[in-house]
């Protein structure tokens, strides 16, 4: 299934989203203007490479400190296009409203811990691994773990494959993330799929997710919108027109 859009708009401008996004691009730009060895040479530097960091004892030793950085460097990393698009796509659509529900900075603190906890999952469940691992994941899975609780009635348009062809329906969030998360599941468990996408990486950071959004989201209901918010947003009723 591929999302297409909620139906939940967010309360705030998501500034930070937008600012992930947009690093996230220019860091992808930048990898596809490298020749080939430039390129290896800074997957060599910033990807996750299991075997470097062997799992959560990491922090027993302090020769593999300084690969522990890769965790938070490896999400803003991209191998292709196709990468790329669909880690943005899913950034855009479920980001702004665990931002709105967070803030900021908030926002983005839960957004790179829950990544190094995606790919410290991946480490532990790979950790003699020489594959070097990148991409932001591990950050998106944990934004739809927080997704499902605090939004569990939301719905979500998507695109859903009938065999050689594709049908938009809107389903509810909490069924469209559990079959998200049962699929990952599925094939971390997989030995041949394990070996092609880091499985592990999806499941670390949407159960961190899960656990990390009682402690970063915010408890109290932002007050009353000015005009201007009202303007943009619309007013706040509980089953919102599609965005």
């Amino acid at each position: 299934m591929i999302p297409l859009r909620d139906n939940i708009r967010s309360r705030r401008r998501p500034w930070m989203t937008y600012l992930l996004i947009g690093v996230n691009t220019a860091v992808f730009l930048y990898q596809m203007s490298l020749s080939q060895g430039a390129l290896n040479e800074l997957l060599r530097t910033y990807a996750v490479i299991p075997m470097r960091i062997g799992g959560p004892l990491a922090l027993l030793f302090p020769d593999r400190w300084p690969h522990l950085i890769t965790l938070f460097s490896a999400m803003f990393l991209h191998g292709s296009w196709f990468h790329y698009g669909g880690n943005m796509l899913y950034l855009w659509i479920f980001g702004d409203n665990v931002e709105g529900s967070m803030g900021g900075m908030r926002y983005l603190l839960f957004y790179l811990l829950t990544g190094a906890a995606g790919n410290l999952a991946h480490v532990t469940m790979n950790a003699y691994s020489p594959v070097p691992t990148i991409g932001a994941s591990g950050a998106i899975a944990g934004i739809l773990g927080a997704y499902l609780l605090m939004f569990p009635h939301a719905r979500v348009m998507a695109l859903v494959p009938l065999g050689i062809f594709f049908t938009v329906a809107e389903i509810p969030a909490v069924v469209f993330l559990l079959v998200w998360f049962l699929l990952q599941l599925i094939s971390g468990l997989t030995p041949m799929g394990a070996q092609a996408v880091a499985w592990w990486a999806h499941i670390g950071g949407f159960v961190a997710g899960a656990v990390m959004v009682f402690w970063f989201r915010q408890n109290s209901r932002p007050g009353p919108r000015s005009e201007r918010e009202l303007e943009i947003f619309g007013e706040d009723h509980g089953d919102r027109p599609w965005r």
